[in-house]
């Protein structure tokens, strides 16, 4: 796909892009970029001790981001029930990635817009809900780029699918539900 090829120059260039998600459009850039995560907190009003997600074409291209024995002991990802993980933060992570916490959220993305950039880029992808902080998510593509447009150097063409919201957000170690699938 020529657009997810253009994007992924884009990031590799420090770009900071808008793309589909599993359940919602989302605000991205390399996990390497300090300036452009900083770019991505001020566009989405985001407290930066919050944290942020990344999501992976698959587990592999987590190593190094999170700290388990086996990178591959994330579950399989469930396209229509999609989960964030909590997991201990790996050596790679900055505290702009981490938030205040110890630990860095993590998803293996099943969308495959999403999938198609993490290959793309050959790395996972800084994730966080394209919506200003607070504010209702993009659901539509027409209010993404109403939206964010001007603010993101691309918008990725494509659908957020199949799963109908946000992703569940569990702890990896505990299992606990820190916050339940929005529909």
């Amino acid at each position: 796909m020529k657009s997810v090829t253009h994007a992924a120059d884009i990031l590799l260039r420090g770009g900071v892009i808008a793309y589909p998600t599993e359940g919602v459009f989302g605000l991205g850039c390399l996990p390497e970029d300090q300036g452009a995560i900083q770019r991505v907190l001020d566009i989405k009003q985001r407290d930066a001790a919050k944290g942020l997600i990344l999501i992976a074409a698959d587990a592999d291209q987590f190593d190094g981001w999170i700290d388990l024995p086996d990178v591959t002991a994330l579950p399989d990802p469930d396209p229509t029930h999609p989960v964030t993980w909590i997991v201990p933060a790996g050596p790679k992570v900055t505290s702009l990635l981490r938030g205040m916490h110890p630990s860095i959220a993590v998803r293996i993305t099943t969308n495959p817009t999403a999938k198609s950039l993490c290959i793309a880029a050959d790395s996972p992808l800084v994730s966080t809900s394209a919506n200003l902080s607070g504010r209702p998510t993009a659901r539509n593509r027409n209010i993404l780029q109403r939206q964010f447009g001007s603010v993101v150097d691309y918008v990725v063409p494509g659908d957020c699918g199949p799963a109908s919201g946000p992703s569940e957000i569990r702890d990896f170690v505990s299992g606990n539900v820190l916050r339940h699938r929005k529909s």
